[in-house]
């Protein structure tokens, strides 16, 4: 592990000089002015604050961005992320998140050191697109609070929403009208200007100074401390092994999360890169960075695409661009830290509604629809309600048996064609004696899901003198489909019949072996073989 990262890094930084470095420099500040917005935002979804996701963002860069499989891998605090925290916060507190992240971390690392990369790529897209759409739900319907200026109650989104009915629903009209001009204005907002200055950020300086200047009453982030070391900060001699109990779902459900999103923002960003990732290196950087956050009081980070391909889009050339990109992160924390304190939680609402709104994977979504992929909706479907109504762990495993379900089902589906002998097709004289013979032609698999249909058909033969299976199109066969041939093969001895099995696969032929042991069966290569062989043997009896 050791000597590939080592290799990783001297292939990277070969050849760098102050040419590569200024665009190093260039690309780190751009996706600083991108990542600082979100990273306030991501901080207060999540339940936790805005220092927390602040905090985030610098360490990931440096630690993770440091170890990182891909030198364009930017990683922080992410929308998908905040989804699941908002119900961990709910139940277990700020403290059950530094605990769980710092337990996600051992498992991603584990998955990094036995080289468990591999393993999302076992997730049917489906269920990707399903659950990122359902994450994107989550942080939308999160934010009707601030977006409105309301209170709600719950540990989940379900249950938050249904709490309006007893502590009612008395809208802000300033901080609606904030969070309204903010959507508005990052929907519209030309994508020419977006390389200069991110909508996201735009929109928050716009709204802090309005709320300033016209002292507006909306809430704000409140206080962000200068410092990456919060008092919010996992101590490890604070907990007792209950709480690692009462955690361990939450962190398998952050591991998870954490590997699916950064492999797959790895796959996406290596195409934009022409670089592939290293991902059992990238899971090893998740599992030590998001193992070491807890203690500063950060939350869960992973690889986000949004702040990935602002990186390889300005030019990034090495892991230094993420670096320098968590520098000036804090250095906006030094400098600007008061500023940032006023900024206007509608505003930031506005923000994650809009980012919620561009997670969805619209063209694949369109593709599925209008291509009418009726198993890959239904999947989808299932997994985003799956996502919303539970969580992302229970969703994609609901989503991955959902996946092998309907694989089964449609692998059950075989073709069996019954078919006279065309003998001028043979281009051989017809025969009176091998007039009442059929070939059968099968396609699919043969398991027990299928035997039910071959067996209905096989009942069909029962008045020919003989039968040609042909089997070319049968990769397997499993002991079900067996026992119906066996048991037909049987009825046959008794009634005379003679059978044939041709075109076998070599599988299937090692498992069918003994059913030509006896006198009333054959096998030949193909059809033509065995009609060939059927009429020479036929001209010369008579």
């Amino acid at each position: 592990m050791f000597k590939n990262y080592r290799l990783l890094l001297k292939k990277e930084f070969l050849g760098y000089d102050l040419a590569k470095f200024q665009k190093d420099l260039l690309a780190g500040v751009t996706v600083a002015a991108v990542a600082l917005p979100l990273a306030l935002a991501f901080g207060v979804s999540s339940g936790a604050d805005a220092a927390a996701g602040l905090i985030t963002a610098i360490l990931a860069g440096v630690i993770i961005g440091g170890l990182s499989g891909g030198f364009y891998q930017i990683s922080g605090p992410t929308g998908a992320m905040a989804a699941i925290l908002m119900s961990i916060v709910a139940t277990q507190g700020i403290h059950g998140v530094l605990l769980a992240t710092f337990l996600a971390g051992i498992f991603l690392l584990i998955a990094g050191i036995f080289r468990l990369g591999t393993l999302t790529s076992f997730i049917p897209a489906p269920v990707i697109t399903g659950f990122t759409s359902g994450i994107a739900i989550i942080i939308a319907l999160g934010q009707v609070d601030n977006l409105f200026g309301v209170h709600s109650q719950g540990a989940n989104v379900i249950e938050k929403l249904s709490s309006y009915q007893t502590l009612g629903f008395t809208v802000n009209w300033s901080a609606l009208f904030m969070g309204s001009l903010v959507i508005l204005g990052m929907t519209f907002y030309p994508k020419s200007w977006a390389q200069k200055m991110p909508s996201s950020l735009l929109a928050i300086i716009l709204a802090t100074g309005a709320m300033l200047i016209f002292h507006l009453p909306v809430a704000t982030v409140g206080k962000i401390p200068q410092t990456i070391i919060s008092s919010n900060r996992l101590v490890l001699s604070d907990f007792q092994m209950t709480d690692l109990q009462q955690v361990a779902v939450p962190a398998v459900s952050i591991a998870l999360l954490g590997m699916v999103e950064s492999l797959l923002c790895g796959a996406s960003a290596g195409r934009m890169a022409n670089k592939p990732l290293d991902s059992n290196q990238e899971l090893v950087a998740q599992g030590i960075g998001n193992l070491l956050l807890p203690f500063f009081g950060g939350i869960p980070a992973t690889a986000a695409i949004a702040r990935t391909s602002v990186a390889i889009k300005s030019g990034a050339q090495t892991r230094l661009a993420g670096i320098i990109h968590a520098g000036v992160l804090f250095l906006s924390m030094l400098v600007f830290a008061p500023v940032m304190s006023q900024i206007p939680m509608p505003a930031l609402a506005g923000v994650l509604i809009v980012t919620a709104w561009r997670m969805n994977e619209w063209e694949t979504i369109h593709e599925l629809f209008s291509k009418k992929y009726w198993t890959s909706i239904l999947l989808f479907i299932l997994t985003m309600i799956c996502t919303v109504i539970f969580d992302l762990s229970i969703a994609i495993v609901i989503g991955i048996i959902g996946g092998c379900i309907f694989f089964v089902m449609k692998s059950a589906a075989i073709t069996i064609s019954l078919e006279t002998i065309d003998w001028k097709r043979m281009d051989l004289p017809e025969t009176e004696k091998l007039k009442d013979w059929t070939v059968v032609y099968i396609s699919g698999p043969l398991f027990f899901m299928s035997s039910e249909k071959l067996k209905s058909k096989l009942t069909e033969l029962s008045d020919q003198d003989g039968i040609i299976f042909s089997m070319r199109g049968v990769p397997s066969i499993d002991l079900t489909a067996l026992s119906v041939f066996d048991e037909f093969q049987a009825n046959a001895d008794k009634r005379g019949q003679l059978v044939i099995y041709t075109s076998l696969q070599p599988e299937v032929e090692n498992y069918m072996k003994h059913l030509w042991q006896g006198d009333g069966t054959e096998q030949h290569q193909t059809v033509a073989h065995a009609l060939s062989a059927l009429h020479a043997r036929y001209e010369m009896n008579q």
